[in-house]
């Protein structure tokens, strides 16, 4: 696991309390949902490259 895929994983996850915190706190509902985007994208990029599949 190279350091990318660390911070990759790490903002994801950082994004992901985000969006559990937003939600929890009425935000509008674009904020929550741009937040999960950005969270999921994080995530599966830092799994793909760990699993090998993007370079």
């Amino acid at each position: 696991m190279t350091g990318l895929n660390t911070i990759l994983i790490v903002v994801g996850l950082f994004l992901a309390g985000g969006v559990y915190s937003f939600s929890k706190q009425k935000m509008p509902k674009g904020v929550v949902v741009l937040l999960a985007i950005a969270s999921v994208m994080c995530l599966v990029a830092g799994v793909m490259r760990i699993q090998g599949l993007w370079d």
